[in-house]
């Protein structure tokens, strides 16, 4: 995964901790779909992506250096001042203490500690903090900076190989969310979690996600980014290009790009789905809003919090506020022709990469039978 000039990535890339107030949803009709209104926005590489971090030597597997990502700080502060991730859930834990006052808590994945010292402050009986990362020794300072060591317990380790000291909790709270929803697999140690832990009755915070997927226009950035390989200071380079081309980018999409609806691709139920769930083939119809031209397909997820007062979450598309996750792009072989209201249809399988189920393999099937362009290809995507 590469992003474009003047983003701000992490050097370290990745992601972990948790953002917005009211769910802010890109249409009404993807409104429509949760039964409630659009609100604004606040204003408030190697084969697995591993080999430029490689020794010689080295007996570290590609789950010890994902662990090792997060014991430097700069991702950790990349995602607390992401607002819109960090203000929701604080807003979920503050503003709905039933859900978490005298009720047993676990934080899945809890980096620098920061949603189990909202639970904490919103009156949690207790606050289990599991975090397998070197950042789980600063979370046991900052718990005990701050006062709450008495009610926040910080355990170091891997949630599938560590004990509690209790039987059941009544809420499991994590940011587990990747680029792309579903990159890094943090999801199935929540299901996990969920399947050994959780008391019957209990919550899952978040509980709800949705995959959604759109077209964009992108020539400028396809041509500085793509075609740029067919050559190179008058050499052919081209074998370059069929690489970069199955590599998802992860970027700030300008909401003017986008020339076609936006698509619900697949919902996922944290409290009920199973691990099996995260692998699909959906279908997608994408109908063009008006005359352009397509260069790339856009995915991005919504976040929601149901077991709220009142329906809360967030948006990482493209019309709302921008979060770290950004949106993920998938640049097409074809340059694609389409008129208002001629549709691009195809299907999306996604599954866990064999060989590290933390990332994913993505098959692309589209086609278009249009009065000025006729295509049908398949693609394939490996998000490393």
């Amino acid at each position: 995964m590469d992003r474009r000039k003047g983003s701000n990535r992490d050097a370290n890339g990745g992601l972990a901790e948790a953002t917005a107030s009211r769910l802010r949803f890109d249409t009404e009709e993807e409104a429509e779909e949760v039964g409630m209104e659009v609100e604004e926005s606040l204003d408030a590489e190697g084969e697995d992506g591993q080999a430029s971090a490689e020794v010689i030597g080295s007996e570290k597997t590609s789950a010890d250096y994902y662990f090792d990502s997060y014991s430097h700080f700069g991702i950790h502060e990349e995602m607390l001042k992401d607002v819109v991730r960090t203000k929701t859930y604080q807003n979920v834990i503050f503003q709905n203490s039933f859900l978490i006052k005298d009720k047993v808590v676990l934080d899945v994945g809890a980096g620098t500690g920061i949603l189990s010292l909202f639970c904490a402050k919103a009156g949690a009986k207790h606050v289990y903090a599991i975090e397998c990362s070197q950042m789980a020794d600063m979370a046991k300072e900052i718990v005990k900076s701050n006062g709450y060591s008495d009610v926040i317990t910080v355990i170091k380790g891997k949630v599938e190989e560590i004990e509690l000291p209790v039987p059941k909790v009544d809420v499991i709270i994590s940011e587990w969310m990747g680029y792309f929803l579903l990159f890094e697999n943090m999801l199935n140690t929540v299901l996990y979690a969920r399947d050994k832990w959780l008391a019957d009755g209990g919550v899952v915070l978040p509980d709800k996600t949705s995959l959604r997927l759109t077209a964009i226009e992108d020539a400028e950035y396809k041509e500085d980014k793509i075609e740029f390989w067919n050559n190179v200071y008058g050499f052919d380079m081209s074998c370059i290009k069929k690489q970069a081309m199955m590599e998802p980018l992860v970027d700030t999409v300008d909401a003017n790009q986008i020339v076609t609806n936006c698509q619900l691709l697949k919902t996922m139920d944290i409290s009920k789905m199973t691990p099996g769930d995260a692998s699909f083939t959906v279908p997608f119809k994408l109908v063009a809003e008006r005359n352009d031209y397509i260069h790339a397909l856009v995915a991005y997820f919504d976040v929601s919090f149901t077991k709220c007062h009142k329906l809360m979450g967030f948006s990482t598309g493209p019309r709302s506020k921008a979060t770290h996750w950004k949106q993920t792009v998938l640049y097409l072989e074809d340059v694609i022709t389409i008129c208002q209201g001629e549709t691009l249809t195809g299907s999306m399988t996604v599954t866990p990469n064999k060989n590290n189920p933390r990332d994913i393999d993505i098959k692309l099937k589209y086609s278009i039978d249009g009065h000025r362009c006729q295509v049908s290809r398949t693609q394939f995507y490996k998000m490393r």
